[in-house]
C-alpha cells in the first residue's frame, strides 16, 4: 500500500466517520503526511509501530522548523489520533499507542481561535452531539459568543421573547447594563436552525436555549460540548467557550476597530478592560517579527 493511499484512508475517515470540518481535515492530513515522509512509512503495520522515540524525534524536527508550543502540541494530538487509527486498521489495541505529553503552553493573554477554528467547532458540536437539535442548540450558542462576542452566561439568559432575531440584539450583561450587538447571517440562520429543530414549546417567557427536558441550558453543557469539540479537533486547553469572545474582540480590533467601540460592544465597564486585546494584537505582531526579522537576534 502507498502512502498516499494512507492518507486518503486517513482523510475518509476523518471527513466521513468523525465529521471534521474541511480545515481540520487538511491540517491533520498534512500532518499524518510529514510523519509517512520523515520516517519512511508505507503500510498501516509500519504506521502502528511507530515508537515514542520515533514520534519525540520527528516532533523535534519539527521544533527546529520554527514551530512553536501551541503548534507542537496540535500535531503530537493529530498523530496519536493517526496512530491510533493505524493500529485499529491492524487489530491492534489503539490505546497502547507511543505515551508522548506534548509541551506546555503558558497561560497569559487569552488565544483566540481562528476563523476556520470557530466555524471547525461549531461544525463538530454539532456533528458529536447525542441529537441533531441538541447540536444545533450548541452550534447556535457557540456561534452567538464568537459573532457577536457574548459571555455564554449572556447567550444562555436569552429568551423567546428575542426572537426572530434582526440585524442587532440587545444584551444584557454585568450589572444589567444593556448593550446592542450586531448579528451577522450565519448566527442569525444557526439560531434559527435551533428553533426550527427544538422539540420543545417556545412560549413568551421562556429560555431561548433549552435543556435536553426543555428547561433552562446549563453553562456546563457549553462547556461540555466545547469540550468535545476540543479534544476532537486537537485544540489546546485554551479554546474554551470565553475564549471565542476574545477572538470576536481580537479579529475585530486586527480588523481596525477602536477601543471604544470595542469596549461598548464587549459590555466593559472600564476602557482599562478592554485594552488586554491591544496587548493580544502586539504579541501577535512581535512573535511575527521575531520569526521573519532576519536581525532580531542581533
Amino acid at each position: 500500500m502507498s502512502a498516499s493511499a494512507l492518507l486518503d484512508q486517513w482523510r475518509d475517515h476523518l471527513a466521513t466517520g468523525r465529521r471534521r470540518s474541511p480545515h481540520t481535515v487538511r491540517a491533520y492530513v498534512a500532518t499524518a503526511e510529514r510523519l509517512l515522509l520523515a520516517v519512511g512509512l508505507s503500510d498501516w503495520d509500519e504506521v502502528a509501530k511507530v515508537s515514542t522515540r520515533e514520534l519525540r524525534g520527528h516532533l523535534a524536527t519539527r521544533r527546529t522548523d520554527g514551530i512553536g508550543n501551541v503548534s507542537a502540541s496540535r500535531e503530537l494530538s493529530a498523530l496519536k489520533g493517526f496512530i491510533a487509527f493505524a493500529r485499529e486498521q491492524v487489530g491492534a489495541d489503539p490505546g497502547t499507542a507511543p505515551r508522548l505529553r506534548g509541551p506546555r503552553i503558558k497561560k497569559g493573554l487569552p488565544r483566540p481561535v481562528t476563523p476556520d477554528e470557530a466555524v471547525g467547532i461549531a461544525e463538530m458540536v454539532h456533528g458529536t452531539a447525542a441529537s441533531d437539535w441538541t447540536g444545533k442548540r450548541d452550534a447556535a450558542v457557540l456561534l452567538l459568543m464568537y459573532g457577536a462576542g457574548l459571555r455564554v452566561a449572556e447567550a444562555l439568559s436569552l429568551t423567546v421573547d428575542d426572537l426572530p432575531l434582526g440585524e442587532t440584539l440587545v444584551v444584557t450583561g454585568k450589572g444589567n447594563k444593556q448593550r446592542v450587538v450586531p448579528l451577522i447571517p450565519v448566527v442569525r440562520d444557526a439560531v434559527s436552525a435551533y428553533v426550527d429543530a427544538c422539540p420543545h414549546p417556545m412560549e413568551k417567557g421562556d429560555p431561548l436555549f433549552k435543556g435536553a427536558r426543555g428547561g433552562a441550558l446549563s453553562q456546563g453543557m457549553v462547556q461540555k460540548a466545547m469540550a468535545r469539540a476540543r479534544k476532537a479537533l486537537g485544540l489546546p486547553s485554551t479554546a474554551t467557550p470565553h475564549a471565542l469572545r476574545h477572538s470576536f474582540a481580537t479579529h475585530l480590533l486586527g480588523s481596525g476597530a477602536d477601543l471604544r467601540s470595542l469596549q461598548e460592544l464587549l459590555g466593559h465597564a472600564s476602557l482599562g478592560s478592554t485594552q488586554i486585546y491591544t496587548k493580544v494584537d502586539a504579541a501577535k505582531m512581535l512573535d511575527a517579527y521575531r520569526s521573519a526579522h532576519p536581525r532580531e537576534n542581533d
